[in-house]
C-alpha cells in the first residue's frame, strides 16, 4: 500500500525544526529597543551574551542606558562589571504573569553570577518580592533585604525559554562590586580546584606543567580542564607514561588562543595545542552539534560540560573526558574472527573458493567507522554513508 507523501513531509517538517540551533539571541532581542542599547553592548563585551543564548531557560533583568549610566559611574574594572551583570541574568523563567503569581509573595533564584562559583555564599541569589498595589521588587541577597529595583515592563517572552523584563535600576551587591583580579592575575589552580578540576590542577603543578600554561596568559590561552571523576579514572594509565609524556598529555589539554564559547563553535576543525612541535602532531579536532561542543580524538571524544572562565585572554571549560592523543597512546587494532575450518568431507580446493575478507582500507578504519557512528550518520549497502537527518527524510519519502 503506497501511502500519501503529505504526511510523511510534515513530520519530515518537525523533524527538521528540532534540530534549531539556537532557541534565541540575547542581543538580536535587545538590538530593537535603542533604550537598552548600553546594556547590550556590555553583555557582549562580557562575554555574557553567548552564555545567556546556551541557557535553555533563563530570565534577563535588562537596564535601560540612564540606569547603565549610573552604574558606569562607579568606575568598575570590566570583570567586576561581570559580576554585576551576571547578577541580572535569572536561571529561571519568570515572565510578567508569573511575577504576579508568586507563591507566598516572595522567591528566590539563582543568577548566572552564582553559575560561575564567583559568589561567596548566597550572594549570587536575588530575592523577587510580590509588593502590594501591583508592584515587583527585586534586591540581591547580600543587599541587607533591601528591594532596590522594581518591575517596569515585560520586553520580551518565548515560554518557557527565555524572559527579557526591565527592572528600573540595577541591583546593588558590594560582592559583586568588588575589584576583581585580571585573568592574568589570577592563581591558575586555585581556581580549577575550587570547581571540580583539583586533580587536574594539581598535576600541573607536580609535573612541571604549570609554567608553560601560566607564560601563555598573556598572549591568549584556552584549557580544557578534566572533572576530577575522569582524570581519577584515568590516573593509572597516566601514571605508566613516562616524566616527558606527563608533561605533553597536561599541555595537551591547551591551546595557545583565546576561544569563547562561540568562537569554538565558528572554528570548528583541527586545534594545535600547547603539546604541539610539529605538523598534524598533538592536535584534536573541535566540533559542535548543536549547542554542544565537542573535542575529537583518534581515542576519544569529550564534551565541554561548563565554563570556569571566559575573560579574554583567559577562558577555562570543563570537559567530561581526558583527552588522549594517539602520540601517546596507539589505536586498539581491530581483532580478526577465526577463518571457519572447511566442512567435512569437502575438498580444500573447494574451501579455498571463499573470498578472503577484505583489508581495511583508509575510508574504513576504525576511526573512520567511529567518527561515522558519533555524528549520527547511517551507512547503507554498498559502503555509502547519509547523514542521520537526510537519510530518515530519504525513509519518508519512499
Amino acid at each position: 500500500m503506497q501511502l500519501s507523501s503529505t504526511p510523511l513531509l510534515f513530520l519530515l517538517s518537525l523533524f527538521l525544526l528540532s534540530y534549531t540551533p539556537n532557541a534565541h539571541n540575547i542581543t538580536r532581542i535587545l538590538a530593537q529597543y535603542p533604550e537598552f542599547s548600553t546594556f547590550n553592548h556590555y553583555l557582549t563585551v562580557t562575554h555574557l551574551a553567548p552564555e545567556i543564548n546556551r541557557r535553555e531557560t533563563i530570565t534577563v533583568l535588562a537596564v535601560d542606558n540612564s540606569g547603565m549610566s549610573a552604574l558606569l559611574s562607579k568606575h568598575l574594572s570590566l570583570y567586576a562589571l561581570k559580576n554585576v551583570l551576571s547578577l541580572h541574568v535569572l536561571l529561571d523563567y519568570f515572565g510578567a504573569k508569573k511575577l504576579h503569581q508568586i507563591t507566598n509573595g516572595t522567591a528566590v533564584s539563582a543568577t548566572m553570577y552564582q553559575a560561575t562559583g564567583s559568589a561567596p555564599g548566597s550572594t549570587g541569589f536575588v530575592n523577587i518580592t510580590d509588593l502590594k498595589g501591583g508592584k515587583v521588587g527585586f534586591g540581591s541577597e547580600d543587599s541587607s533585604g533591601v528591594l532596590d529595583a522594581s518591575f517596569v515592563k515585560s520586553i520580551q517572552e518565548i515560554p518557557y525559554n527565555i524572559s527579557v523584563i526591565q527592572i528600573s535600576q540595577p541591583l546593588s551587591s558590594p560582592e559583586a562590586e568588588a575589584p576583581t583580579p585580571a585573568p592574568a592575575q589570577m592563581n591558575l589552580t586555585t581556581l580549577m580546584s575550587k570547581q571540580g578540576c583539583k586533580v587536574f590542577a594539581d598535576l600541573l603543578t607536580a609535573d612541571g606543567a604549570l609554567q608553560t600554561f601560566d607564560d601563555n596568559i598573556g598572549g591568549g590561552l584556552t584549557v580544557f580542564c578534566p572533572i576530577d571523576q575522569a582524570m581519577t579514572a584515568f590516573m593509572p594509565k597516566y601514571k605508566n607514561l613516562t616524566a616527558e609524556g606527563k608533561a605533553s598529555l597536561l599541555l595537551y589539554h591547551g591551546i595557545p588562543v583565546y576561544e569563547s564559547m562561540a568562537m569554538l563553535k565558528s572554528n570548528n576543525g583541527l586545534m594545535n595545542t600547547l603539546a604541539t612541535d610539529g605538523v598534524k602532531k598533538f592536535d584534536f579536532t573541535v566540533q559542535n552539534e548543536g549547542e554542544q561542543v565537542t573535542l575529537k580524538t583518534s581515542l576519544v571524544t569529550a564534551k565541554i560540560t561548563g565554563t570556569l572562565l571566559d575573560e579574554q585572554p583567559l577562558a577555562i571549560y570543563t570537559v567530561d573526558k581526558v583527552l588522549q592523543p594517539t602520540e601517546l597512546f596507539k589505536v586498539a587494532a581491530p581483532v580478526s574472527a577465526p577463518a571457519p575450518a572447511p566442512a567435512k568431507g569437502k575438498s580444500h580446493k573447494a574451501a579455498d573458493l571463499t573470498s578472503p575478507p577484505a583489508p581495511a582500507g583508509p575510508d574504513t578504519s576504525p576511526a573512520d567507522q567511529t567518527a561515522d557512528n558519533q555524528s549520527g550518520s547511517v551507512r547503507f549497502a554498498g559502503g555509502m554513508v547519509f547523514p542521520a537527518m537526510v537519510s530518515l527524510g530519504a525513509w519518508l519519502l519512499m
